[in-house]
């Protein structure tokens, strides 16, 4: 018999919400399998009031959620290759069954192409599974697992070869689309990503503007998006889709002057390498039900 797969997780951290935290750690570990070994990162802030068994790493400064989870990755070997999978769940999450690490377990030996697992968000109270937290267009029917071209960042299990291969989360991005951005460079190298509905965090029902700096991030975040990944053809399309989408959903005066100053600087600030995806990447993805263009 194959060795079963080493799992690892990491969990970023302000420490404002310090009994979720514990609440989510003791859900990783009575997962059934061998045991997880977990790694929580202190944005700005020392990490108290978990297991002895759990690891640490405090940050001097909060790097955003891209820069947290990569330094969350590294504490487990260069790429995170001392584990073979690592789980990242957000700290105000909840994993609500025993056997979603066997699951993954399961999932990636049968599939040796597999590199990422979206798991399914659901609120604790309704059950309910936001549109937003559906990785494609086609999101009506929650409970559909699938292929996608993306994946939710608090809810989420990668195989470290992919990290290996491509590298990780765009520190630059800081919060919003750095999902994205892996997902794009994982597809071009031929890994595959699935969202699984059977694989589910509890996490309570926000509204993504809850961060200050949203609709700013959003806007900035899509330009440097599309000028690390796509083709040079695509650029302008993929955002002139996102403008129209944007204008269209009537955005508050607040919000939209936000978005045009983010939207600004994303031509006007570094955006890290460009490394534009082959055009059987772009069939791929649109094969798969999402084309980048929107």
């Amino acid at each position: 018999m194959s060795t079963p797969l080493r799992v690892g997780a990491v969990i970023i951290t302000m420490g404002n919400r310090p009994d979720d935290l514990r609440a989510l750690i003791d859900s990783v570990a009575k997962q059934e399998g061998d045991p997880i070994e977990v790694v929580v990162v202190g944005q700005g802030t020392p990490v108290t009031g978990v297991p002895d068994w759990v690891r640490t790493v405090d940050l001097p400064e909060n790097l955003g959620i891209p820069g947290g989870r990569n330094v969350g990755i590294e504490a487990f070997g260069p790429g995170g290759t001392d584990v073979d999978v690592l789980l990242f769940l957000d700290d105000d999450g909840l994993l609500a069954h025993t056997d979603t690490a066997e699951l993954v377990r399961q999932a990636f030996t049968a599939d040796p192409r597999l590199g990422i697992i979206s798991f399914r968000i659901a609120d604790p109270e309704t059950g309910t599974t936001q549109r937003r937290h559906v990785p494609r267009l086609r999101s009506a029917d929650p409970m559909r697992s699938s292929r996608v071209t993306t994946f939710l960042g608090g809810a989420n299990a990668v195989r470290t070869k992919v990290f290996a291969e491509v590298g990780g989360l765009p520190d630059e991005f800081f919060y919003a689309h750095e999902e994205t951005d892996l997902a794009w460079r994982a597809l071009d190298a031929d890994w595959m990503i699935d969202y699984r509905s059977d694989m589910v965090l509890l996490h309570p029902t926000t509204a993504p503007s809850r961060h200050a700096s949203y609709h700013f991030n959003v806007a900035r975040n899509r330009v440097w998006l599309a000028r690390r990944n796509l083709p040079a053809p695509l650029v302008p399309v993929y955002l002139g889709v996102w403008l129209l989408l944007t204008v269209a959903r009537r955005p508050s005066p607040s919000a939209l002057k936000a978005w045009v100053g983010g939207f600004r600087a994303g031509w006007t600030t570094p955006c890290g390498p460009r490394r534009p995806m082959r055009w059987r990447t772009v069939w791929r993805l649109t094969r798969l039900g999402r084309p980048p263009v929107v």
